[in-house]
C-alpha cells in the first residue's frame, strides 16, 4: 500500500464498504461522544468521517491530536446507519473505523479557525493565508478560478487564437497608472518597468504577422487598492486581431464570454451571445449615470431639465437657468412607503457628499412633497404621463452641473433598485459601452488629455483631428460591462504614423516625444501595419462575479492588504546596503511629519 494513502478523502462511497484503506489529511473537526471519537478528516478532494472507540489502538493518539494536525489513518470502510447518513457529503454514506494512526505533522494552537469559516480580521487572514486557504469556500474559489482560466484558454484556442508570452521587463508606458520600476544594475540610473498591460507588444505582434493573439497576462499597476482592484498585480485575458472591425471583435468575443459564464453560472441566467446591448457612452451616462451600468436593475434615469426652465420650484429653476440639469430616478410602487423612506434617501445622498436628493410622492394620483407642491399638480401630472409613470409611483430628483447630477442620479438609481428589491439577483447581464470620447479636459493639469487608450483609432481619422473640436471626437473604443463592473476594455488601434503623431500633438507631445516614448511602435507602423484591434478582460473580476463575492481577495491566492503589503511574506521590505550599491541607488526618506 502507498505510504500515505490508498484513496483521497473524497473518493470513498458505498461501493467501498468492507475495504481496508489508508487516508491522509488534516484533522478538520473532532467530536468526543464518551469513548467514541469522531474525526472529520480533510484533504484537497473532500472529507471522510473517521471513527475510533475503546477497541481501536488509534484512539489515544487521535484524542491527543490537535485540530489541523496532519495524520495518516489505516482502517476499514463501514456503512453508516440510515439515520446518520450525511447527504451533503460525497462520502456521507460511509465512515472509516480507525485501526492505526500516525501523526505526520503536529499543529500548534491556531491563530484563526479553519472549520466553520467565521468572519475574522483581514490582517490575521492574510498573515496566515496558508491556513485561510484551507477554509472550504476560499479553497473552492481558488479551484474554480483555475477551472475558469482553463475554460478561457480552451475557448480561445477553439476559435483560432494562439497564446504568446510577452516580456515582463519592459519600458515605461502611459497606461493611466503609475509604473512599478525595476532598477537596472548593468545600466546605472536607468529603469525597466513592469508592464501595465501588453498593449504595445500585442500590437507589434500584429505588425509582425501573427493574426490572432491571446494571453492570460500578468499586469502590474501601482494603484491604490479597492474591493474590485487589488494593488500590484492582476491578470487579464489579453487578445488582439488583425484585419478586423470593432463589430467583428464583439461578434467574436460575445460567444467566448457568454460561454464561460454559462459554464460556471450554476443556474443563473446569462445574456446570450449575439444579444449584448450596445450602448453609446453618452446614452449610458444619461440613462444610468455611469459607463458601467448594472442592467439587472430595470430603472432608467430621465432628463427632465426642460420641465423646470419655468417652474414654481425656484431651486430647480435657478439651477437650470445657470446651465445645470435635472435628472429623475423613478421609484415605482412606492405609494405605501412612508415619508421616512424618502427622507432616508435624502440623508444617504448627503452622506455621500451631495447637496441632497429631491423627491416627489404620488399615492392614488395625489402628489406630495415640496417639489410637487411648488411645481404644481398639473405640471407634475403631465410629467408623470410623459414618462409613463403610474399613479402609485414616486420619483427622486438629482439637480446640478451635468457631471454632478449624473453621478448622483447613477448612485441613486443603484440604491433605489436595491431598496425596492428590483435588481435581478440570479443573472449576469452583459452590454457593450461604445463610442467613448477620445479626449477629455483635465482640470488638474489644465490641458487636454486622452480619455482612454491613447493608441485607439479616432472616429473620423486625421480629418477629425485636424478640423473637429477635440472634445467632440469619439474613439473606436469599447468596454464590456457585466452587472455594474467593467469586465473588459478594448479598441480598434491607430496604426498610421502621421495620425499617431497628430493625436499626441493635441495633448502637448511632439513628434520627437512620440519617437522617444513609443519608438518601437512608431517605427513598426512605417513598415506595413495591418488594421487591428482587440481587448483585455479582467480575469480576477470574471472569477469574482462567478464566485459571487464582493472582494478580489476572496478569489486570489496570496493578495496584499489595503496598504499594499504582503503580510505573509513581509513585502515590501528594506533592501540591504550591498544591493543598493550594486544598483547605484540611494534611498531618500520622506520628510517626517
Amino acid at each position: 500500500m502507498h505510504p500515505y494513502r490508498s484513496h483521497t478523502c473524497g473518493a470513498l462511497g458505498a461501493e467501498s464498504v468492507g475495504q481496508s484503506v489508508r487516508l491522509s489529511g488534516w484533522v478538520h473537526r473532532k467530536r468526543d461522544h464518551g469513548g467514541v471519537l469522531f474525526i472529520d478528516l480533510r484533504d484537497h478532494y473532500g472529507m471522510t468521517q473517521i471513527v475510533a472507540d475503546v477497541d481501536s489502538p488509534a484512539l489515544p493518539l487521535l484524542e491527543a491530536a490537535r485540530i489541523e494536525s496532519v495524520v495518516t489513518i489505516d482502517g476499514e470502510v463501514k456503512a453508516r446507519s440510515a439515520g446518520t447518513v450525511n447527504p451533503n457529503l460525497s462520502t456521507g454514506a460511509i465512515e472509516v473505523f480507525a485501526r492505526k494512526a500516525e501523526v505526520l505533522s503536529r499543529a500548534e494552537e491556531l491563530p484563526l479557525p479553519v472549520a466553520g469559516e467565521q468572519e475574522y480580521p483581514e490582517d490575521i487572514r492574510l498573515r496566515y493565508r496558508f491556513l485561510d486557504l484551507r477554509r472550504e469556500t476560499l479553497h473552492a474559489n481558488i479551484v474554480k478560478r483555475t477551472a475558469i482560466v482553463r475554460e478561457t484558454r480552451r475557448r480561445m484556442e477553439d476559435i483560432g487564437f494562439t497564446e504568446y508570452s510577452t516580456p515582463i521587463l519592459t519600458a515605461s508606458s502611459p497606461e493611466g497608472a503609475r509604473d512599478f520600476l525595476v532598477p537596472s544594475r548593468i545600466h546605472p540610473g536607468k529603469f525597466f518597468a513592469l508592464p501595465q498591460a501588453p498593449q504595445q507588444y500585442k500590437q507589434l505582434l500584429m505588425v509582425a504577422g501573427f493574426d490572432r493573439y491571446f494571453q492570460i497576462a500578468p499586469c502590474f499597476r501601482d494603484e491604490d487598492p479597492r474591493a474590485d482592484r487589488l494593488p500590484g498585480e492582476f491578470y487579464q485575458l489579453d487578445l488582439e486581431m488583425s484585419f478586423v472591425t470593432q463589430e467583428e471583435i464583439w461578434e467574436t468575443m460575445e460567444p467566448v464570454m457568454a460561454g464561460i459564464f454559462e459554464t460556471f453560472a450554476e443556474g443563473r441566467k446569462v445574456t446570450p451571445a449575439g444579444q449584448f446591448p450596445r450602448i453609446p457612452y453618452a446614452q449610458a451616462m444619461l440613462d444610468y449615470g455611469t459607463d458601467k451600468p448594472d442592467l439587472r436593475n430595470p430603472l432608467v434615469i430621465r432628463d427632465v431639465t426642460s420641465e423646470f426652465t419655468a417652474s414654481g420650484f425656484g431651486l430647480f429653476e435657478k439651477i437650470v437657468g445657470s446651465g445645470g440639469v435635472v435628472r429623475l430616478i423613478p421609484a415605482p410602487g412606492t405609494a405605501e412607503k412612508s415619508r421616512k423612506f424618502f427622507d432616508e434617501m435624502n440623508d444617504w445622498a448627503r452622506a455621500e457628499g451631495h447637496a441632497g436628493l429631491g423627491y416627489a410622492t404620488r399615492k392614488g394620483g395625489v402628489f406630495g412633497g415640496p417639489i410637487a407642491k411648488n411645481h404644481g399638480d398639473d405640471k407634475m401630472a403631465a410629467l408623470w404621463d410623459s414618462l409613463g409613470l403610474g399613479p402609485d409611483d414616486g420619483a427622486f430628483f438629482a439637480a446640478g452641473k451635468a457631471d454632478q447630477a449624473a453621478k448622483l442620479a447613477g448612485q441613486a438609481r443603484v440604491r433605489v433598485g436595491e431598496q425596492l428589491d428590483l435588481v435581478e439577483l440570479d443573472a449576469f447581464r452583459f452590454c457593450w459601452i461604445i463610442d467613448f470620447p477620445f479626449y477629455e479636459w483635465s482640470d488638474e493639469d489644465k490641458k487636454l488629455d486622452f480619455a482612454h487608450n491613447p493608441f485607439s483609432m479616432p472616429q473620423g481619422g486625421l480629418e477629425a483631428l485636424e478640423s473637429q473640436d477635440p472634445q467632440t471626437i469619439k474613439a473606436y473604443q469599447y468596454d464590456m460591462v457585466c452587472n455594474g463592473y467593467e469586465l473588459a476594455s478594448g479598441s480598434i488601434r491607430n496604426q498610421h504614423p502621421d495620425l499617431m503623431v497628430k493625436a499626441f500633438e493635441l495633448v502637448g507631445l511632439s513628434k520627437q516625444d512620440v519617437e522617444d516614448r513609443f519608438g518601437g511602435m512608431y517605427r513598426a507602423f512605417q513598415f506595413g501595419a495591418p488594421p487591428h484591434g482587440g481587448m483585455a478582460a479582467g480575469v480576477d473580476r470574471m472569477v469574482m462575479l462567478l464566485c459571487g463575492v464582493q472582494n478580489l481577495r476572496e478569489i486570489t491566492l496570496f493578495p496584499m492588504n489595503q496598504r499594499a503589503e504582503d503580510l505573509l511574506m513581509g513585502a515590501p521590505s528594506p533592501a540591504e546596503m550591498k544591493q543598493l550599491r550594486e544598483l547605484h541607488i540611494r534611498v531618500v526618506e520622506p520628510p517626517k511629519g
